[in-house]
């Protein structure tokens, strides 16, 4: 499927979704955003997708904002309907899915593009790839939950300099801070991209979700809180028939077929 904004395509039982804007390095618009939040709506109810890829066309993964959007006095949505309509939906719909949402940042990845690839559930960089938490530089505060996730993935000394300093961040210093889980070279990014997607379409859907769930769970949960719910999925998730699969290929060495069920 293709429009304007969106390109998606579903192979192998992986959706590709790419923004697709980019003569403005794939800045959002608001209908943009809002079809962002239609195909992933898309993908959460079919269950032919088991994992979900967001990447960008052209050079750059996402520069967040387009600011002549918030700057025409004929489109300019509002700050208020731009957050609540447009970001915090995709932040929201990005951890609710049951499935492995991979950000693929084949470029610059600055303000809410950036902490949209941070919401996923693992990021590939291309080693050209790059991250700013750009905001402060023309007046605002970081949002798409960057205040949520940064200082937990790096720490709140990081996090809050490069909120304030507004630094670019080379995907290799990325990988360094614990911001990303991996940078791939020029040469290999889409297979490698490519690669994992597989994989993890491959693995058992339901039990991913139990640990997406799981973990989003952690973020503010004590550790009682955390241990019930351990109980609760690991009880679901030993009813499903993939466990059964998984622990009978392990009996008989053999290597599993897992159906996400």
């Amino acid at each position: 499927m293709t429009n304007s904004t969106i390109q998606l395509t579903i192979e192998a039982n992986t959706a590709f979704i790419a923004l697709n804007r980019p003569e403005v390095f794939n800045s959002f618009n608001r209908e943009m955003a809002l079809q962002l939040q239609a195909v992933l709506d898309d993908c959460a109810s079919n269950d032919e997708v088991r994992a979900i890829v967001i990447t960008g066309n052209g050079k750059a993964f996402c520069a967040g904002q387009d600011l002549k959007e918030v700057t025409s006095p004929d489109l300019n949505p509002g700050f208020k309907a731009i957050l609540e309509e447009h970001y915090n939906p995709i932040i929201t719909r990005i951890r609710q899915i049951e499935k492995p949402v991979i950000a693929g940042v084949n470029g610059v990845a600055a303000g809410a593009g950036a902490n949209i690839a941070l919401a996923c559930d693992i990021v590939l960089a291309h080693e050209n790839a790059s991250f700013i938490q750009a905001f402060s530089k023309i007046g605002l505060i970081p949002d798409s939950a960057g205040t949520f996730f940064l200082p937990r993935l790096i720490g709140f000394q990081k996090a809050t300099a490069l909120a304030m300093l507004g630094d670019k961040v080379s995907a290799e210093e990325a990988e360094k801070l614990g911001m990303i889980y991996k940078v791939i070279g020029d040469d290999q990014f889409e297979s490698e991209l490519k690669s994992m997607a597989n994989k993890l379409a491959k693995m058992p859907t339901k039990a991913l979700g139990l640990i997406k769930k799981t973990f989003n769970a952690s973020m503010t949960n004590n550790l009682e809180e955390q241990l019930a719910l351990e109980s609760k999925y690991q009880i679901e998730a030993a009813s499903t028939e993939d466990y059964a699969e998984g622990v009978t290929a392990f009996i008989e060495k053999r290597k599993p077929n897992f159906k996400g069920c």
